[in-house]
């Protein structure tokens, strides 16, 4: 049988440094979580994002871990988080034994700002220096912001609320390196970078990779200091090996960093080549009737990681899907409202509408760095 290679959602794009940097962390012998590479690969994250306190670590879902653990979020704690977005979001307030709170989502797929701050005002009351939920009587302890499909979402209200009601504010950033807002009172800040906590990933399908890694950005010193101190292995002696609490082996290796810090320096290159692509996909789009691309927020400079389509006939879009991966080109749905899994069925939700249609006409498309014009030519006829 003949084997068909499939064009990805997103694949890694090496051009850079990559090998040399990988054989020099293998000659020297450094290629576990200390190393010289894992201090460059810092810097440089720090240089482009301008975030304060960094913790690298081995893959988003594990600083989004560390994070709720540092905010204090426990056992029959709520988290507020939009139902639109990956599982790994919500299985991190599963670890901590807390339970989701579930939002709806705007029109470009981000957490609804104002049914949001309308929950938080009506159904909540706050006392004793906690936010309750009326409904539940739980304290809501946090509120996750996804930064869906690499587009920033609207945070300033919630950003005001989260600091009045003693809500801790978590960014999932996993998608939106090379994201920042370019109107408002977070003009010229990177998403990741404004919550007490941001959360980056860098798995194989991110606009840059290190194989795995993540990074957990702080706000304060103090958050940064406890949650380095976690990742490894909660070391209090280094000689004799004490340890005074549960520590966890979640730092990011330096042969990984390696990796990630030579994708790094590419990364104004990627984002370029993703714009190019966008707009492309959009000139192409544009002469199908009924099929749109998904718009992104003009209140954001976006890094357009993953190109989205809405099909008008609903009806259309498993066939559509279908002919796509039948001739090469991965595509899906985007993620099933989480509300709406059988995990997380019983948990608490809000006034959700648009998640449960956007699931039923929206398609993922190839979106990689070396995607070329005429692959998405053909993307476009499939779909014509």
């Amino acid at each position: 049988f003949l084997y068909m290679k499939q064009i990805g959602l997103h694949e890694p794009f090496f051009t850079g440094k990559e090998k040399k940097y990988l054989i020099k962390c293998i000659d020297e012998n450094w290629v576990s979580s200390s190393g010289k590479f894992l201090n460059l690969f810092q810097r440089k994250f720090q240089n482009i994002t301008k975030g304060k306190f960094l913790s690298p670590v081995l893959n988003g879902t594990i600083g989004l871990h560390i994070s709720m653990i540092q905010a204090g979020v426990s056992k029959n704690d709520e988290v507020i988080v939009p139902t639109i977005t990956f599982v790994a979001t919500i299985n991190s307030i599963k670890y901590v034994g807390a339970s989701p709170l579930f939002m709806d989502v705007d029109e470009y797929l981000n957490i609804d700002e104002q049914k949001t701050i309308e929950f938080i005002e009506k159904k909540t009351i706050f006392n004793n220096g906690y936010t309750y939920n009326k409904i539940t009587g739980n304290k809501i302890k946090a509120l996750v912001v996804v930064h869906t499909f690499g587009n920033a979402a609207r945070i300033e209200k919630i950003f005001e609320i989260c600091k009045k009601r003693k809500i801790k504010l978590i960014e999932d950033a996993a998608e939106s390196l090379g994201t920042k807002y370019n109107s408002g009172k977070f003009r010229n800040k990177h998403t990741g970078t404004i919550g007490d906590f941001g959360i980056f990933s860098f798995n194989g399908n991110k606009i840059v990779t290190s194989g795995n890694g993540g990074i957990v950005v702080s706000k304060n010193k103090k958050d940064s200091l406890k949650i380095n101190y976690l990742i490894s292995q909660a070391k209090d002696d280094k000689i004799n090996f004490i340890h005074k609490e549960v520590g966890y082996n979640y730092k990011l290796s330096n042969i990984s960093a390696a990796l990630g810090l030579a994708q790094l320096e590419k990364l104004n290159l990627f984002i370029k080549r993703k714009k190019s692509i966008r707009d492309y996909y959009k000139k192409k789009i544009e002469t199908i009737k009924g099929v749109k691309i998904l718009e992104s927020p003009k209140y954001s400079q976006n890094n357009n990681w993953l190109n989205l389509v809405q099909i008008s006939k609903k009806e259309k879009m498993k066939k559509i899907i279908k002919k796509l991966n039948s001739n090469g080109f991965q595509s899906r749905p985007i993620w099933h409202p989480n509300h709406m899994q059988q995990s997380f069925k019983k948990n608490y939700k809000y006034k959700i509408k648009k998640a449960e249609e956007f699931v039923k006409s929206i398609i993922c498309l190839p979106s990689s760095v070396s995607l070329k014009n005429k692959q998405i030519d053909k993307i476009v006829n499939l779909i014509k």
